[in-house]
């Protein structure tokens, strides 16, 4: 449904889009995913024609919207956006909101988006009068109701609460997936990234890292820096041996083809370490975080690194326990080499 190939775009001398190709398959959620800065955002303006293209092609339901010399405006693009304020009009009522850019006798069509979104009876409403996340849905509404090809949202739970927000992506995905429709999700945060898209895509520095289902990109990193913003990760330093990966915390046992000695990282996160209280341990609990159902206990290790490591809320260690690390399933953890999965 959207085709982006080799975009570049610039802001004066500094590159913040860079060669970045991205295929978004038809009635699939794609979450942009990336720290600030990361040029996820520029993207997506990009696509809705907010932005103009310096060189690459983007093709929007098979028909070129921009190529660097084309540049189709938004208007025409068919593209919904859903953004980070909403942007409703306050002096307009909920269903005037919705209405606002259909043709003229449109009031089957707003009301049927209306009751789409849960909100049939608060057509007559101001925007004043609605919570945070009715507002949210009325943006939703008044975006898809023109029916466009693809949807865009930018960041747009960032402005709700904590509790609120969670409410809000449950509804709206549903909302998303009833529809069938096209969407591009940009965010910064993992956890919305991983709910919210059927797809992820990790940007770094205006490029594309890694695209792939939620599980792909957590279990499956193809770079250090996916890694590394993925999940709360520790790296350990290893060395390649005849017999796997030998580590501070035990052997990984997986034959890699590296000439023995070559120095790696792997990946680790708290759930893969394993904790037993041991005065003649590699390791002594330096800090510990009380989460409820579980404890997170912060190791150093005499290499001087630091890992975590996440325990039922049964085993209790104090700060300065000297505690033997091990890995729990160490043949499935992911190793690096020059910032690269191996």
């Amino acid at each position: 449904m959207v085709s982006c190939h080799n975009l570049l775009k610039s802001f004066g001398p500094v590159p913040v889009v860079q060669q970045l190709s991205l295929e978004i398959p038809p009635a699939r959620i794609v979450a942009l995913l990336g720290p600030s800065g990361c040029g996820k955002t520029t993207t997506l303006r990009l696509i809705a024609g907010l932005e103009r293209l310096e060189a690459g092609e983007i093709r929007i339901a098979g028909r070129v919207v921009a190529d660097g010399r084309l540049h189709v405006p938004i208007e025409q693009r068919r593209v919904g956006m859903v953004f980070q304020d909403y942007a409703i009009f306050p002096h307009l009522t909920v269903a005037k909101n919705i209405a606002f850019g259909l043709p003229r006798g449109s009031a089957q069509r707003v009301q049927e988006m209306l009751d789409f979104v849960g909100l049939g009876a608060l057509g007559e409403r101001m925007p004043h009068e609605l919570s945070g996340g009715q507002q949210q849905r009325v943006a939703l509404a008044r975006a898809i109701a023109p029916q466009p090809d693809v949807l865009l949202l930018d960041e747009p739970f960032s402005n709700l609460d904590a509790a609120l927000r969670q409410e809000m992506r449950h509804e709206v995905r549903q909302v998303l997936e009833k529809a069938r429709i096209t969407a591009v999700f940009v965010t910064h945060d993992q956890e919305e990234a991983l709910f919210m898209g059927d797809l992820v895509a990790v940007m770094n520095e205006g490029r594309l890292e890694q695209v792939g289902t939620p599980e792909e990109i957590f279990h499956q990193p193809q770079t250090r820096f996916v890694a590394d913003f993925i999940g709360q990760t520790d790296f350990l330093a290893g060395e390649v041996t005849a017999a796997g990966v030998q580590t501070p915390l035990g052997l990984i046992p997986r034959p890699l083809a590296h000439p023995l000695g070559t120095a790696v990282e792997v990946a680790i996160r708290a759930d893969d370490v394993h904790l037993v209280a041991d005065p003649q341990g590699n390791g002594r609990i330096v800090g510990r975080q009380f989460l409820g159902i579980a404890y997170v206990y912060k190791v150093g290790l005499g290499d001087g690194r630091m890992v975590h490591s996440w325990q039922p809320h049964a085993v209790q260690l104090a700060q300065g326990t000297a505690v033997q690390a091990t890995l729990s399933a160490p043949q499935k953890l992911v190793c690096f080499h020059n910032g690269q999965a191996i």
